[in-house]
Parts: structure tokens; sequence; C-alpha cells
């Protein structure tokens, strides 16, 4: 008899009202913007198919993120879901300052002057907000403005201190508008005044990830790490790759970040464009390769800002992502600002269910073979043959226990057919694993025998109807259960 029903779950699972995440494996992360910040409209799009929520600390304040932070978290208490927070840090975002009259009309051949004294832009001079760029950029690099709209070249560095430019494809430019530097390894840390201020905030508020901007070396991370373990947070990192220098150390960031974002904005301004799709694609088999989750972000669905349906190249953009294997994709101002945040958010759900039905193979298993040089062959071993079983017995559900989320990490990058459900003592783990492809997390803290854990398990999911008489479960887990060792244990059962 399991004896779950009030210890080990803090609330029950209702299946008609979890069915929208229940048919997608492939995870939804939508921005929270003006146009969605409301707990009913919060609620909307976690039904039409949200598992994480993202707040970008590049726009708004914390008193504003902490009344989106506290309807999530009253999502999470009151309704059948587990939404996961991520905290995405603004990191060395350069940009210009105010412009006269807010834009000015810039034409080839037009010789402009940047400073980093805060002045209202002219065309004789224009604030920017990079004290070192005189330092750093040499005569004849390319600076973009305005996701590459835009583009000048250094002509001068003056004694001032200010660079000069020359124009070469012109357009409107106007204030606030963001600045690349293709040519340019830039000398800014990755963690600025302002995301160390906003660190402490997503600390405090025990956010469940962190994503840190333009990632350019494992040092980056290692700087974010030692910030969050002094603190004793348990906070995961997710690291964006949108500059060149990380794709110099992609698989060093890798192993060191607990996920991956490849942010398509700036790296497709910062890169050829025509690079960007294969590079997708390596970053997402390497992701896979090393059991880390990985978003695909920027501009999925942007047509829908607008309209009530995507460009058919969106469409395939989405289906794409999921074929070569994502974790999740994401929505940026589709949802924070858009006219139908709601509608692209189940537009993006039924792209994603369509093609994960097809039956179309993006199973990973027979690549993905377990290392004989990694420290964790031997767990990572049972999870691998964990998923085989689970296809050859056609089973129904595949279930793991982890105590730091890398048995779930690793069960998901196979990418296993059967429904894959992942049990913790960690309540942290819980809102975390859902940002993983497939993975459905509960909170359990049993600790008795092995067989008395797995019964309990098998009927906390019979009680929640994914499971029923009859069916078929393939177990991991380790024993003894009081050690906490790593996965060594693998299990069939049919449920009675």
């Amino acid at each position: 008899m399991a004896k779950h029903s009030q210890k080990y779950y803090h609330k029950s699972m209702d299946r008609e009202a979890g069915l929208a995440h229940k048919t997608h494996r492939t995870k939804i992360v939508a921005t929270v913007g003006p146009a969605c910040d409301t707990y009913d409209k919060l609620l909307e799009l976690v039904k039409a198919g949200v598992n994480v929520f993202r707040l970008n600390f590049s726009h708004g304040g914390h008193e504003d993120k902490t009344k989106i932070i506290e309807h999530i978290r009253k999502i999470n208490k009151t309704e059948p879901f587990n939404i996961a927070i991520l905290g995405d840090l603004q990191g060395p975002k350069l940009r210009v300052g105010e412009i006269e009259g807010g834009e000015i009309e810039i034409k080839p051949g037009d010789i402009l002057t940047f400073t980093n004294e805060k002045v209202i832009g002219t065309k004789e001079r224009i604030y920017v907000s990079y004290p070192n760029l005189h330092a750093d950029i040499t005569v004849g690099n390319i600076i973009l403005i305005n996701d590459g709209r835009l583009e000048v070249k250094v002509t001068k560095i003056l004694k001032n201190n200010d660079v000069q430019v020359v124009v070469t494809m012109g357009g409107l430019l106007s204030s606030k508008k963001g600045i690349n530097l293709p040519d340019t390894k830039i000398s800014l840390p990755a963690l600025t005044e302002k995301d160390l201020a906003d660190l402490e905030y997503i600390i405090e508020k025990e956010l469940d990830w962190v994503a840190l901007s333009f990632v350019r070396s494992v040092k980056d991370l290692q700087i974010l790490r030692s910030k969050l373990d002094r603190k004793q947070s348990k906070t995961k990192i997710i690291a964006k790759i949108e500059k060149p220098e990380a794709l110099e150390n992609l698989r060093d960031i890798i192993v060191e970040s607990d996920a991956v974002m490849i942010a398509r904005g700036d790296l497709g301004v910062e890169l050829p464009v025509e690079k960007i799709p294969l590079l997708q694609k390596q970053i997402i088999r390497m992701c896979l390769h090393r059991a880390k989750p990985v978003i695909v972000a920027t501009q999925m669905m942007e047509s829908m800002i607008e309209l009530n349906k995507p460009n058919r190249s969106e469409i395939t953009d989405v289906a794409n992502a999921v074929i070569e294997g994502a974790d999740a994709v994401m929505l940026s101002a589709e949802t924070a600002a858009g006219e139908h945040p709601t509608l692209v958010v189940e537009t993006m759900r039924k792209i994603i269910i369509e093609v994960e039905k097809s039956g179309y193979n993006y199973n990973r298993e027979d690549e993905l073979v377990p290392q004989p040089h990694s420290p964790s062959f031997l767990s990572d071993a049972i999870c691998y043959n964990a998923c085989k079983l689970a296809k050859d017995v056609n089973a129904d559900a595949l279930i793991g226990m982890t105590q730091t989320g890398y048995t779930g990490f690793v069960l998901s990058s196979y990418r296993p057919k059967a429904p894959l459900y992942i049990f913790t003592k960690e309540r942290s783990l819980v809102n975390q694993l859902t940002l993983s492809w497939g993975v459905r997390a509960f909170y359990y803290d049993e600790e008795e025998s092995l067989d008395d854990i797995i019964f309990d398990q098998i009927d906390i999911l019979k009680e929640r109807q994914f499971l029923k008489i009859g069916d078929i479960v393939i177990n991991t887990g380790s024993t003894p259960v009081a050690a906490h060792l790593p996965t060594n244990v693998l299990k069939i059962t049919t449920v009675e």
C-alpha cells in the first residue's frame, strides 16, 4: 500500500488539467512582459503549454518582477503544474545613448563620432555605453547597430578617446539601439554592476535558472558559479551562446554550464548569417552528448507579435528545432509584447506535437553511447540501457530518481520513446527539470527500501492516471538507498 498521499507530494495532479503539458515533450519557454504579466494571463499561457517563464532583466525593475514571480509561484502552488522561472541577465550589452528628437537619419559616407561622454546624440557626437571602445577597437573594425541594420567602419581613434567612423549602411538611428562589434574582443566583464545587483535579486528570490549573456569563456561561468556557491544558491546556470569567442571555447563552456541557450539574435549579427543553421545543429548535438538541456531562442515566431498566424518559414524553424533534438524553444517579444501571447504559445505547441507524433526519428540512443572515459560511465550505462530496454519492451513509463538532477538530464538526453517521470527529494529540482525534454518531475522524499520506493512511485503515477494495471514500467535507482550513490539499479515491473 502506498504511503505517499499526504507526505510525498504537495498537491494533487489532475490529468485533464495537465494534458497540455503531457502531450508535448519539447518544452516551451515564454518571456514575460506587459502583454502577459497578470496572474490570469500567465495562467492562460501555462494552460496553453508554457513550461518555463523567462524574466528579461534588460527591461523593467525588481518591483515588477516580484509581482510576476508571486503569480508564477501561486500557479505552481494551486494548479497542477511545475513551472520554472528563468532570470536572464542583461550582460555587457552595448548601446548608443539618447538621440536628439528620438532618431536621426544617417547616410552612407556620413562621418560620425562615438564618445564615452554622456551627451544627447547628434550627427556630431553620439554616446556609446562602452568606456573602453577606443582601447579595444582598431581602425578598419566594423560596428553594427540595431541588429545589423546599420553599419559603420572605424576610421580614426581621436586623442580625446572618441572614435570616428564612416557610415557604410545607413538608415534611421534611434535612441538606445544595441551595438555589436564582430571584429572586436571586448574587455568588459561578463557580469556588469547591473548584473551583480540583478543576481543578488535572483538569488534572494530563489529563481530556478539564471542565464548569463554574452559568455566568452569558461571563466565567465566560473565567476558566476562562485557567486552562487558563496550564497549556497541552488539556482542553475544557462550559458547563452551569442559571441564568436564562445564558439572557440564551446566544448568547455557546455561542460561548465548546467544548460545552454542558442541566442541567435546577437549570434546572427556577429557571424555571417549563413553559418547559423549548421552551428545550431552542432551546438544541439554537443549538448545532447553531454546531457545538458539546450534552448533554441530568438525570432522563432516573430511575425506573430502582430499577426495571428506565423510565417511558413517560422513554422519550419520551430519544427526543425524539434527534429534536431532541442530541449526547448523560446518566445521573446512574441509573448512579452505581442498582440496574441496565448495564441502564439498554442500555435508553437501544435507545431511541436505534429512533429513529435509523426514518428520522425530524432531518438539519439544509437549515437549517444556511454563513454568509458567519463567519470559517470557506470550510471550513464544504466540510463542508456534503461532507455533501450524501455524501447525494446514498448514500456509505458520510464522512471528515474535523482539527488542532483543528473539522472534526469541523462535519461532525457537519450530522448526515450516512453514517457519520462523523474522523482527527487530536492524541491528545487522539480521545477528545474521542467526545462529538460520529456521530463515530468515529482517531489518525493521516501528513503525506505528500494522496492518500497519503486512501488510507491508506481502508485503515485497510477493515482494521477499516468499508469494503469498491466502497464510495463522501467525504473532506475540506486542501492543502498541511504548511501545516495549514483544510479546503479535497473528494474522492469508490470503494474498490478
